[in-house]
């Protein structure tokens, strides 16, 4: 049964308890004391412990979302988990997920969109809830800590671990849920963020260098001005389509990659700083996990008002990315 639109009913949010202050990495680094808040913003971010795991950071997150919801748990029919870090290469960690939450009716899958990943699968569900008139759960979660090359300078410094969750329900409402999404890729730019090996071109050997199994960032500089370029176009697009204004958007939620690049997009889109979500202070680069998060924090500081309008922008490796509104 289809309905008009969909509508986000619960949020949720969760971080390893390991709290890593920027002092840690800038001694390790040889890096003078500020370095690393005054190029991110970042000034700590959380990393998982051992016996830690992606399906069980998630599953906090998704707990919390679904508890806000109010929903029960026979009344999920989807779930979707975005991520670059599932717990294993085969099988898909969203089975596992949704086996841990006790989702009896629940269809399960992965996404991997890096740090756009929600953002794609919050398209997914939306067009689902709308075709099928049943509710779906939205996770992001990483453990990018396990991923980091200690020695390389740009990646070391961004990232963290994280999950955030959403719940989607039908909705009657034509102003609710997603209004508008732009979606964007450009592959000229594919090498810019990687983890060379492990996949099936170059897959694991004996003589490999571990290194190469770790995240690496090519080219910073070329990250950024592609990453605001890219977000800045699928914003004013989004928005476009939607038919308002940069000046009716309630609260602007970027991914939280990097402080100086999301300050950019919102000032290249006129957007007042203060209806900024900013969350990478404390939680760092947990790529796709980034925008839930944020998402549940600022709902908990003060609640999603009924007709607000949310913008949301991401960028990340592939290159991938794009933007949404949203209503509540």
């Amino acid at each position: 049964m289809s309905c008009r639109s969909s509508r986000l009913a619960g949020f949720g949010h969760a971080a390893p308890a390991r709290c890593v202050g920027n002092a840690e990495i800038e001694m390790q680094l040889g890096l003078e004391v500020g370095w690393i808040e005054r190029r991110t913003g970042i000034r700590r971010r959380h990393w998982a412990g051992d016996g830690e795991t992606l399906s069980g950071l998630a599953a906090q997150a998704a707990h919390m979302a679904l508890d806000d919801a109010a929903i029960a748990r026979e009344g999920i029919a989807l779930t979707l988990l975005a991520t670059s870090t599932p717990d294993h290469l085969l099988p898909p960690s969203a089975p596992l997920l949704a086996h841990k939450l006790g989702l009896p009716n629940s269809g399960a899958i992965d996404l991997a969109g890096a740090c756009s990943g929600f953002l794609y699968a919050l398209t997914l569900a939306d067009g689902f809830v709308r075709s099928q008139g049943r509710a779906v759960l939205v996770v992001a979660a990483n453990i990018l800590s396990r991923r980091i090359n200690p020695a390389e300078r740009a990646s070391a410094v961004l990232f963290a671990d994280a999950a955030g969750a959403v719940v989607l329900v039908p909705e009657q409402g034509q102003r609710s849920g997603l209004i508008s999404a732009d979606l964007a890729s450009d592959g000229g730019g594919y090498d810019l963020i990687s983890i060379p090996a492990g996949g099936s071109s170059k897959p694991f050997s004996s003589d490999a260098n571990p290194e190469e199994f770790l995240m690496t960032m090519r080219d910073g500089r070329e990250v950024f001005s592609r990453a605001v370029e890219l977000m800045t176009k699928t914003s004013q697009r989004a928005l476009e389509q939607a038919g308002i204004g940069a000046s009716e958007i309630d609260r602007f939620v970027p991914h939280q990659a990097n402080a100086r690049m999301f300050d950019a997009v919102s000032d290249r889109l006129g957007i007042d700083p203060a209806r900024v979500v900013r969350t990478i202070e404390t939680y760092g680069n947990s790529s796709a996990a980034t925008i839930p998060l944020s998402l549940s924090i600022a709902n908990s500081q003060r609640r999603f008002a009924p007709g607000e309008k949310l913008l949301l922008t991401a960028a990340g490796a592939g290159l991938t990315g794009g933007a949404v509104v949203l209503g509540t």
